[in-house]
Protein backbone atom coordinates (compact mmCIF):
# COMPACT_ATOMS: atom_id res chain seq x y z
CA UNK A 1 0.00 0.00 0.00
CA UNK A 2 1.06 3.67 -0.96
CA UNK A 3 2.11 6.14 1.90
CA UNK A 4 -0.81 8.20 0.58
CA UNK A 5 -3.14 5.02 0.92
CA UNK A 6 -2.08 4.75 4.32
CA UNK A 7 -2.59 8.06 4.86
CA UNK A 8 -5.97 7.88 3.86
CA UNK A 9 -6.86 5.10 5.93
CA UNK A 10 -5.26 6.58 8.95
CA UNK A 11 -7.79 9.36 8.19
CA UNK A 12 -10.68 7.18 7.77
CA UNK A 13 -9.98 5.22 11.00
CA UNK A 14 -9.46 8.71 12.90
CA UNK A 15 -13.15 9.89 11.26
CA UNK A 16 -15.04 6.60 12.54
CA UNK A 17 -13.15 7.23 15.62
CA UNK A 18 -14.43 10.65 16.10
CA UNK A 19 -18.04 9.92 14.37
CA UNK A 20 -17.90 7.67 17.33
CA UNK A 21 -17.21 9.43 20.61
CA UNK A 22 -19.25 11.72 19.26
CA UNK A 23 -22.42 9.60 19.05
CA UNK A 24 -21.23 8.27 22.37
CA UNK A 25 -21.65 11.73 23.88
CA UNK A 26 -24.79 12.16 22.28
CA UNK A 27 -26.28 9.36 23.95
CA UNK A 28 -24.35 10.46 27.59
CA UNK A 29 -26.04 14.06 27.03
CA UNK A 30 -29.75 12.06 26.49
CA UNK A 31 -30.66 12.95 22.67
CA UNK A 32 -32.44 16.53 21.69
CA UNK A 33 -32.92 17.57 25.18
CA UNK A 34 -29.60 16.52 26.51
CA UNK A 35 -26.91 18.93 27.13
CA UNK A 36 -25.81 19.38 23.43
CA UNK A 37 -28.51 19.68 21.66
CA UNK A 38 -31.08 21.45 24.10
CA UNK A 39 -30.76 25.01 23.07
CA UNK A 40 -30.62 24.28 19.52
CA UNK A 41 -33.42 22.04 20.27
CA UNK A 42 -35.60 24.47 22.21
CA UNK A 43 -34.65 27.66 19.57
CA UNK A 44 -36.17 25.84 16.33
CA UNK A 45 -38.89 24.08 18.02
CA UNK A 46 -39.62 27.58 19.34
CA UNK A 47 -39.75 29.00 15.88
CA UNK A 48 -42.22 26.16 14.75
CA UNK A 49 -44.14 27.33 17.74
CA UNK A 50 -44.44 30.61 16.39
CA UNK A 51 -45.07 29.80 12.70
CA UNK A 52 -47.83 27.59 14.10
CA UNK A 53 -49.82 30.50 16.03
CA UNK A 54 -49.95 32.74 13.41
CA UNK A 55 -51.03 30.14 11.25
CA UNK A 56 -53.75 29.10 13.16
CA UNK A 57 -54.39 32.46 14.89
CA UNK A 58 -54.52 34.51 11.50
CA UNK A 59 -57.51 32.83 10.42
CA UNK A 60 -59.56 33.83 12.99
CA UNK A 61 -58.74 37.72 12.06
CA UNK A 62 -58.47 37.69 8.82
CA UNK A 63 -62.41 37.93 7.88
CA UNK A 64 -62.37 41.01 10.25
CA UNK A 65 -59.51 42.25 8.70
CA UNK A 66 -60.89 42.08 5.60
CA UNK A 67 -64.03 43.49 6.64
CA UNK A 68 -62.49 46.67 7.75
CA UNK A 69 -60.15 47.22 4.78
CA UNK A 70 -62.94 46.83 2.59
CA UNK A 71 -61.64 43.68 0.92
CA UNK A 72 -63.95 41.10 0.81
CA UNK A 73 -63.42 40.83 -2.57
CA UNK A 74 -60.14 40.05 -2.04
CA UNK A 75 -60.16 37.59 0.86
CA UNK A 76 -59.02 34.86 -0.97
CA UNK A 77 -55.53 36.28 -2.46
CA UNK A 78 -54.50 37.27 1.55
CA UNK A 79 -54.24 33.27 1.68
CA UNK A 80 -52.87 32.50 -1.87
CA UNK A 81 -50.27 35.34 -1.89
CA UNK A 82 -48.66 33.55 1.33
CA UNK A 83 -49.06 30.20 -0.63
CA UNK A 84 -47.11 31.55 -3.78
CA UNK A 85 -44.33 33.69 -2.18
CA UNK A 86 -43.31 30.33 -0.32
CA UNK A 87 -43.05 28.62 -3.64
CA UNK A 88 -40.30 30.97 -4.42
CA UNK A 89 -38.76 31.05 -1.03
CA UNK A 90 -38.32 27.69 -0.95
CA UNK A 91 -36.10 26.85 -3.37
CA UNK A 92 -33.90 30.14 -2.61
CA UNK A 93 -33.61 28.11 0.62
CA UNK A 94 -32.42 25.64 -1.15
CA UNK A 95 -30.23 26.80 -3.10
CA UNK A 96 -28.53 29.19 -0.31
CA UNK A 97 -28.25 26.21 2.28
CA UNK A 98 -26.48 23.91 0.19
CA UNK A 99 -24.16 26.69 -1.15
CA UNK A 100 -23.53 28.89 2.20
CA UNK A 101 -24.66 26.88 4.76
CA UNK A 102 -28.75 27.27 6.55
CA UNK A 103 -28.13 30.15 8.87
CA UNK A 104 -28.35 33.44 6.26
CA UNK A 105 -31.87 31.66 4.97
CA UNK A 106 -32.67 30.92 8.41
CA UNK A 107 -32.39 34.47 9.68
CA UNK A 108 -33.61 36.25 6.24
CA UNK A 109 -36.36 34.01 6.48
CA UNK A 110 -37.72 34.90 9.65
CA UNK A 111 -36.74 38.60 9.17
CA UNK A 112 -38.93 38.54 5.96
CA UNK A 113 -41.73 36.90 7.96
CA UNK A 114 -41.82 38.93 10.71
CA UNK A 115 -41.40 42.23 8.13
CA UNK A 116 -44.90 40.87 6.57
CA UNK A 117 -46.89 40.52 9.87
CA UNK A 118 -45.47 44.91 10.90
CA UNK A 119 -46.85 45.54 6.86
CA UNK A 120 -50.20 43.29 7.24
CA UNK A 121 -50.45 44.60 11.01
CA UNK A 122 -50.08 48.30 9.95
CA UNK A 123 -51.92 47.92 6.35
CA UNK A 124 -54.58 50.74 5.87
CA UNK A 125 -56.00 49.10 2.70
CA UNK A 126 -56.75 45.60 1.18
CA UNK A 127 -53.98 45.65 -1.51
CA UNK A 128 -51.12 46.45 1.00
CA UNK A 129 -52.21 43.68 3.92
CA UNK A 130 -51.88 41.15 0.80
CA UNK A 131 -48.42 42.52 -0.20
CA UNK A 132 -48.08 41.93 3.61
CA UNK A 133 -49.07 38.51 3.28
CA UNK A 134 -46.75 37.92 0.38
CA UNK A 135 -43.46 38.75 2.16
CA UNK A 136 -44.62 37.02 4.98
CA UNK A 137 -44.94 33.89 2.41
CA UNK A 138 -41.27 34.77 1.54
CA UNK A 139 -39.96 34.40 4.96
CA UNK A 140 -42.07 31.22 5.89
CA UNK A 141 -40.70 29.19 2.79
CA UNK A 142 -37.00 30.13 3.60
CA UNK A 143 -37.56 29.00 7.18
CA UNK A 144 -39.08 25.82 6.83
CA UNK A 145 -36.78 24.76 4.50
CA UNK A 146 -33.61 25.69 6.80
CA UNK A 147 -34.79 23.68 9.50
CA UNK A 148 -34.86 20.76 7.53
CA UNK A 149 -31.38 21.54 6.84
CA UNK A 150 -30.23 22.56 10.29
CA UNK A 151 -31.59 19.46 11.26
CA UNK A 152 -29.58 17.06 8.46
CA UNK A 153 -26.48 18.64 9.40
CA UNK A 154 -26.79 19.45 13.33
CA UNK A 155 -28.42 16.33 14.65
CA UNK A 156 -27.08 12.49 14.09
CA UNK A 157 -29.76 9.90 11.99
CA UNK A 158 -30.95 8.67 15.44
CA UNK A 159 -31.84 12.02 16.51
CA UNK A 160 -33.50 13.26 13.26
CA UNK A 161 -36.61 11.70 14.02
CA UNK A 162 -37.26 12.50 17.38
CA UNK A 163 -36.53 16.64 16.19
CA UNK A 164 -39.09 16.29 13.93
CA UNK A 165 -41.44 14.98 16.21
CA UNK A 166 -40.86 17.66 18.22
CA UNK A 167 -41.82 19.88 14.87
CA UNK A 168 -45.14 18.30 14.90
CA UNK A 169 -45.53 18.64 18.88
CA UNK A 170 -45.17 22.55 18.39
CA UNK A 171 -48.02 22.73 16.35
CA UNK A 172 -50.85 21.24 19.27
CA UNK A 173 -51.22 24.07 21.61
CA UNK A 174 -51.23 26.45 18.95
CA UNK A 175 -54.05 24.39 16.66
CA UNK A 176 -55.97 24.33 20.30
CA UNK A 177 -55.47 27.84 21.65
CA UNK A 178 -54.72 29.55 18.55
CA UNK A 179 -57.80 30.46 17.29
CA UNK A 180 -59.63 31.12 20.68
CA UNK A 181 -56.65 33.57 21.75
CA UNK A 182 -56.75 35.06 18.26
CA UNK A 183 -60.16 36.02 18.26
CA UNK A 184 -59.90 37.35 22.09
CA UNK A 185 -57.32 39.47 20.94
CA UNK A 186 -59.56 40.48 17.89
CA UNK A 187 -62.62 40.85 19.93
CA UNK A 188 -60.68 42.99 22.95
CA UNK A 189 -57.72 44.69 21.41
CA UNK A 190 -58.26 44.57 17.38
CA UNK A 191 -57.20 41.94 14.80
CA UNK A 192 -54.38 44.61 14.36
CA UNK A 193 -52.33 42.99 17.45
CA UNK A 194 -52.89 39.34 15.67
CA UNK A 195 -49.93 40.33 13.56
CA UNK A 196 -48.02 42.78 15.72
CA UNK A 197 -47.58 40.85 18.69
CA UNK A 198 -45.68 37.73 16.97
CA UNK A 199 -42.71 39.24 15.69
CA UNK A 200 -41.28 40.39 19.37
CA UNK A 201 -41.66 36.56 20.43
CA UNK A 202 -39.25 35.79 18.08
CA UNK A 203 -36.42 37.47 19.33
CA UNK A 204 -35.79 34.35 22.49
CA UNK A 205 -36.19 31.60 20.19
CA UNK A 206 -33.62 33.42 17.31
CA UNK A 207 -30.76 33.67 20.70
CA UNK A 208 -31.19 30.50 21.33
CA UNK A 209 -30.65 28.90 18.42
CA UNK A 210 -28.63 30.92 16.20
CA UNK A 211 -25.43 30.60 18.35
CA UNK A 212 -25.89 26.76 18.25
CA UNK A 213 -26.58 26.79 14.53
CA UNK A 214 -23.50 28.99 13.64
CA UNK A 215 -21.36 26.25 15.64
CA UNK A 216 -22.80 23.18 14.43
CA UNK A 217 -24.47 23.99 10.80
CA UNK A 218 -22.99 26.86 9.60
CA UNK A 219 -21.09 27.29 5.76
CA UNK A 220 -20.95 25.17 2.70
CA UNK A 221 -20.33 21.57 2.97
CA UNK A 222 -17.14 21.96 0.99
CA UNK A 223 -15.11 24.55 -0.26
CA UNK A 224 -16.32 23.56 -3.97
CA UNK A 225 -20.11 24.23 -2.90
CA UNK A 226 -19.52 27.27 -1.05
CA UNK A 227 -18.22 28.80 -4.32
CA UNK A 228 -20.78 27.55 -6.69
CA UNK A 229 -23.03 30.38 -7.28
CA UNK A 230 -26.49 30.08 -7.53
CA UNK A 231 -28.45 28.04 -9.88
CA UNK A 232 -30.33 30.68 -12.03
CA UNK A 233 -31.93 28.22 -14.20
CA UNK A 234 -33.73 26.61 -10.44
CA UNK A 235 -34.27 30.27 -9.38
CA UNK A 236 -36.32 30.79 -13.17
CA UNK A 237 -38.30 27.83 -12.42
CA UNK A 238 -39.33 28.50 -8.42
CA UNK A 239 -40.25 31.67 -10.16
CA UNK A 240 -42.55 30.38 -12.93
CA UNK A 241 -44.31 27.77 -10.48
CA UNK A 242 -44.74 30.76 -7.99
CA UNK A 243 -46.82 32.55 -10.55
CA UNK A 244 -48.52 29.27 -12.18
CA UNK A 245 -49.98 28.63 -8.67
CA UNK A 246 -51.32 32.21 -8.26
CA UNK A 247 -52.61 32.20 -11.64
CA UNK A 248 -54.12 28.63 -11.03
CA UNK A 249 -55.63 29.84 -7.96
CA UNK A 250 -57.24 33.03 -9.55
CA UNK A 251 -58.93 30.75 -12.12
CA UNK A 252 -60.27 28.40 -9.91
CA UNK A 253 -61.84 31.27 -7.73
CA UNK A 254 -63.97 32.26 -10.87
CA UNK A 255 -65.73 29.91 -12.86
CA UNK A 256 -66.78 32.39 -15.96
CA UNK A 257 -65.21 30.83 -19.31
CA UNK A 258 -62.92 33.97 -19.39
CA UNK A 259 -60.88 32.56 -16.62
CA UNK A 260 -60.07 29.36 -18.71
CA UNK A 261 -57.10 32.05 -20.01
CA UNK A 262 -54.98 32.53 -16.69
CA UNK A 263 -55.75 29.20 -15.80
CA UNK A 264 -54.36 27.83 -19.14
CA UNK A 265 -51.50 30.29 -18.74
CA UNK A 266 -50.91 28.91 -15.17
CA UNK A 267 -50.64 25.53 -15.94
CA UNK A 268 -47.83 26.47 -19.08
CA UNK A 269 -46.14 27.85 -16.22
CA UNK A 270 -46.46 24.82 -13.89
CA UNK A 271 -45.67 22.03 -15.54
CA UNK A 272 -41.92 22.54 -17.19
CA UNK A 273 -40.71 24.20 -13.70
CA UNK A 274 -43.01 21.64 -11.54
CA UNK A 275 -40.87 18.85 -13.57
CA UNK A 276 -37.10 20.64 -13.35
CA UNK A 277 -37.78 21.25 -9.78
CA UNK A 278 -38.92 17.78 -8.30
CA UNK A 279 -36.68 14.71 -8.77
CA UNK A 280 -36.55 12.97 -11.89
CA UNK A 281 -39.28 10.33 -11.47
CA UNK A 282 -41.16 11.83 -9.12
CA UNK A 283 -44.14 11.42 -11.05
CA UNK A 284 -43.31 8.24 -12.00
CA UNK A 285 -43.31 6.54 -8.31
CA UNK A 286 -39.77 5.70 -9.15
CA UNK A 287 -38.61 3.66 -5.90
CA UNK A 288 -36.52 6.07 -3.31
CA UNK A 289 -36.40 9.88 -3.40
CA UNK A 290 -38.76 10.18 -6.15
CA UNK A 291 -41.98 8.38 -4.27
CA UNK A 292 -41.13 9.97 -0.77
CA UNK A 293 -41.37 13.40 -2.49
CA UNK A 294 -44.44 12.13 -4.26
CA UNK A 295 -45.84 11.00 -1.37
CA UNK A 296 -45.58 14.01 0.73
CA UNK A 297 -47.76 15.82 -2.14
CA UNK A 298 -50.27 13.47 -2.08
CA UNK A 299 -50.76 12.98 1.56
CA UNK A 300 -50.50 16.62 2.66
CA UNK A 301 -52.66 17.58 -0.45
CA UNK A 302 -55.47 15.22 0.32
CA UNK A 303 -55.84 15.35 3.76
CA UNK A 304 -55.81 19.31 3.74
CA UNK A 305 -57.82 19.44 0.74
CA UNK A 306 -60.64 17.56 3.13
CA UNK A 307 -60.03 19.29 5.84
CA UNK A 308 -60.94 22.59 4.39
CA UNK A 309 -64.34 21.22 3.73
CA UNK A 310 -65.11 19.90 7.26
CA UNK A 311 -66.20 22.85 9.13
CA UNK A 312 -68.38 24.22 6.01
CA UNK A 313 -70.03 21.34 5.61
CA UNK A 314 -70.41 20.80 9.46
CA UNK A 315 -72.09 24.66 9.92
CA UNK A 316 -74.10 23.97 6.69
CA UNK A 317 -75.57 20.38 6.52
CA UNK A 318 -75.68 20.05 10.36
CA UNK A 319 -76.04 23.26 11.42
CA UNK A 320 -73.06 23.82 13.98
CA UNK A 321 -71.97 27.23 15.18
CA UNK A 322 -68.79 27.87 13.78
CA UNK A 323 -66.69 27.34 17.29
CA UNK A 324 -68.34 23.51 17.81
CA UNK A 325 -67.39 23.18 13.90
CA UNK A 326 -63.69 23.97 14.32
CA UNK A 327 -63.44 22.31 18.00
CA UNK A 328 -64.32 18.77 15.77
CA UNK A 329 -60.75 18.89 14.18
CA UNK A 330 -58.95 20.04 17.56
CA UNK A 331 -58.25 17.03 19.19
CA UNK A 332 -56.21 16.07 15.40
CA UNK A 333 -53.35 17.86 16.85
CA UNK A 334 -52.63 15.69 19.43
CA UNK A 335 -52.94 12.46 17.41
CA UNK A 336 -50.99 14.13 15.02
CA UNK A 337 -48.12 14.43 17.37
CA UNK A 338 -49.22 11.19 18.81
CA UNK A 339 -48.74 9.95 15.37
CA UNK A 340 -45.54 11.44 14.96
CA UNK A 341 -44.04 10.26 18.37
CA UNK A 342 -44.64 6.95 17.22
CA UNK A 343 -42.45 7.07 14.66
CA UNK A 344 -39.70 8.54 16.07
CA UNK A 345 -39.32 5.41 18.52
CA UNK A 346 -36.36 3.64 17.79
CA UNK A 347 -37.76 -0.03 18.37
CA UNK A 348 -40.22 0.70 15.07
CA UNK A 349 -37.36 2.42 13.03
CA UNK A 350 -37.14 -0.98 11.03
CA UNK A 351 -40.88 -0.96 9.88
CA UNK A 352 -41.41 2.70 8.97
CA UNK A 353 -42.31 2.02 5.81
CA UNK A 354 -45.32 -0.50 6.88
CA UNK A 355 -46.22 2.34 9.56
CA UNK A 356 -46.13 5.07 6.51
CA UNK A 357 -48.61 2.51 4.92
CA UNK A 358 -50.68 1.92 7.87
CA UNK A 359 -50.92 6.00 7.89
CA UNK A 360 -52.24 6.57 4.59
CA UNK A 361 -54.85 3.74 4.79
CA UNK A 362 -56.13 6.15 8.33
CA UNK A 363 -56.04 9.58 6.13
CA UNK A 364 -58.12 7.54 3.60
CA UNK A 365 -60.54 6.05 6.22
CA UNK A 366 -60.98 9.16 7.74
CA UNK A 367 -62.01 11.36 4.06
CA UNK A 368 -64.26 8.48 3.36
CA UNK A 369 -65.83 8.39 6.55
CA UNK A 370 -66.54 12.43 7.03
CA UNK A 371 -69.30 12.69 4.59
CA UNK A 372 -70.91 10.25 6.73
CA UNK A 373 -73.03 13.14 8.45
CA UNK A 374 -74.57 14.18 4.95
CA UNK A 375 -77.14 11.75 6.55
CA UNK A 376 -78.96 13.24 9.69
CA UNK A 377 -79.37 9.56 11.08
CA UNK A 378 -75.32 9.48 11.49
CA UNK A 379 -74.35 11.63 15.34
CA UNK A 380 -71.67 14.43 14.37
CA UNK A 381 -69.13 13.17 16.83
CA UNK A 382 -68.08 10.61 13.85
CA UNK A 383 -66.25 13.80 12.22
CA UNK A 384 -64.18 14.44 15.64
CA UNK A 385 -63.53 10.70 16.07
CA UNK A 386 -62.49 9.90 12.16
CA UNK A 387 -60.48 12.78 12.10
CA UNK A 388 -58.80 11.93 15.18
CA UNK A 389 -57.35 8.53 13.75
CA UNK A 390 -56.31 10.57 9.86
CA UNK A 391 -54.10 13.32 12.13
CA UNK A 392 -53.14 10.13 14.18
CA UNK A 393 -51.86 8.81 10.39
CA UNK A 394 -50.72 12.35 9.27
CA UNK A 395 -48.35 12.02 12.03
CA UNK A 396 -47.18 8.74 10.82
CA UNK A 397 -46.54 9.41 7.52
CA UNK A 398 -45.12 13.05 7.35
CA UNK A 399 -42.63 13.20 9.78
CA UNK A 400 -41.22 9.83 8.45
CA UNK A 401 -41.25 11.74 4.58
CA UNK A 402 -38.80 14.49 6.34
CA UNK A 403 -36.86 11.63 7.77
CA UNK A 404 -36.44 9.53 5.19
CA UNK A 405 -35.67 12.44 2.80
CA UNK A 406 -32.65 13.03 4.96
CA UNK A 407 -31.07 9.91 4.71
CA UNK A 408 -31.70 9.52 1.10
CA UNK A 409 -29.86 13.30 0.52
CA UNK A 410 -26.44 14.17 0.18
CA UNK A 411 -24.87 16.22 2.35
CA UNK A 412 -24.71 18.59 -0.45
CA UNK A 413 -28.29 18.20 -1.65
CA UNK A 414 -29.95 18.22 1.67
CA UNK A 415 -31.34 21.85 0.70
CA UNK A 416 -32.44 21.30 -2.88
CA UNK A 417 -34.07 17.92 -1.52
CA UNK A 418 -35.94 19.60 1.50
CA UNK A 419 -37.46 22.33 -1.12
CA UNK A 420 -38.36 19.77 -3.86
CA UNK A 421 -40.47 18.36 -0.46
CA UNK A 422 -41.75 20.59 0.64
CA UNK A 423 -42.56 22.19 -3.01
CA UNK A 424 -44.82 19.45 -3.19
CA UNK A 425 -46.54 19.47 -0.23
CA UNK A 426 -47.25 23.10 -0.83
CA UNK A 427 -48.25 22.29 -4.70
CA UNK A 428 -50.42 19.79 -3.92
CA UNK A 429 -52.17 21.55 -1.30
CA UNK A 430 -52.98 24.22 -4.01
CA UNK A 431 -53.86 22.22 -6.93
CA UNK A 432 -56.25 19.76 -5.02
CA UNK A 433 -57.81 22.55 -3.30
CA UNK A 434 -58.34 24.07 -6.90
CA UNK A 435 -59.47 21.17 -8.42
CA UNK A 436 -62.13 20.52 -5.22
CA UNK A 437 -63.02 23.99 -4.83
CA UNK A 438 -63.72 24.04 -8.57
CA UNK A 439 -65.93 20.74 -8.08
CA UNK A 440 -67.78 21.91 -5.24
CA UNK A 441 -68.86 25.49 -6.80
CA UNK A 442 -70.02 24.14 -10.08
CA UNK A 443 -72.60 21.43 -8.42
CA UNK A 444 -74.03 24.43 -6.57
CA UNK A 445 -71.61 24.49 -3.18
CA UNK A 446 -70.81 27.86 -3.93
CA UNK A 447 -74.22 29.38 -3.00
CA UNK A 448 -74.66 27.58 0.37
CA UNK A 449 -75.86 29.56 2.96
CA UNK A 450 -73.79 29.41 6.15
CA UNK A 451 -75.00 29.53 9.24
CA UNK A 452 -79.01 29.76 8.18
CA UNK A 453 -81.77 28.11 9.19
CA UNK A 454 -82.28 27.56 5.66
CA UNK A 455 -79.52 25.90 4.63
CA UNK A 456 -80.09 23.21 7.57
CA UNK A 457 -83.00 22.75 6.90
CA UNK A 458 -83.37 21.44 3.11
CA UNK A 459 -79.62 20.24 3.40
CA UNK A 460 -78.11 22.27 0.94
CA UNK A 461 -75.73 20.45 -1.98
CA UNK A 462 -74.73 18.00 -0.04
CA UNK A 463 -73.34 16.08 -3.64
CA UNK A 464 -70.92 19.24 -3.87
CA UNK A 465 -69.75 18.03 -0.58
CA UNK A 466 -69.32 14.44 -1.16
CA UNK A 467 -66.98 15.67 -4.79
CA UNK A 468 -64.99 16.79 -2.44
CA UNK A 469 -64.04 13.81 0.24
CA UNK A 470 -64.87 10.52 -2.06
CA UNK A 471 -61.76 11.67 -4.45
CA UNK A 472 -59.39 12.42 -1.80
CA UNK A 473 -60.06 9.36 -0.64
CA UNK A 474 -58.94 8.02 -4.07
CA UNK A 475 -56.09 10.05 -3.62
CA UNK A 476 -54.86 9.30 -0.52
CA UNK A 477 -55.21 5.39 -1.50
CA UNK A 478 -53.01 6.53 -4.01
CA UNK A 479 -50.16 7.42 -1.13
CA UNK A 480 -50.61 4.33 0.50
CA UNK A 481 -49.54 2.54 -2.72
CA UNK A 482 -46.40 5.11 -2.75
CA UNK A 483 -45.82 4.24 0.18
CA UNK A 484 -44.56 0.07 -0.98
CA UNK A 485 -41.53 2.42 -3.40
CA UNK A 486 -39.99 4.65 -0.80
CA UNK A 487 -37.35 1.96 0.23
CA UNK A 488 -34.29 1.62 -2.73
CA UNK A 489 -33.95 -1.63 -3.63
Amino acid sequence: MSVTGLTLASMSALESRDAAVLDQAAEVDGGVLGRSYRALSVGIVSVVLLIAFEATAVGTAMPVAARELDGVALYAFAFSGYFTTSLFGMVLAGQWADRKGPLGALTAGIGAFAAGLVVAGTAQVMWVFILGRAVQGLGGGLVIVALYVVVGRAYPERLRAAIMAAFAAGWVVPSIVGPLASGAVTEHLGWRWVFLGIPALVVLPLALALPQIRRRASGPVDAEAGAASFDRRRLRLALGISLGAGLLQYAAQDLRPLSLLPGLAGAALLVPAVLGLLPRGTYRAVRGLPSVVLLRGLSAGSFIAAESFVPLMLVTQRGLSPTLAGFSLAAGGVTWALGSWVQSRPRVTPYRERLMTVGMVLVAAAIVTAPSVLLHSVPVWIVAVAWGFGCLGMGLVISSTSVLLLRLSAPGEAGTNSAALQISDALANVVLLAGTGAAFAALGGGSTAVGTAASTADGNHPAAFAAVFLPMAAVALVGAWVTRRVRER
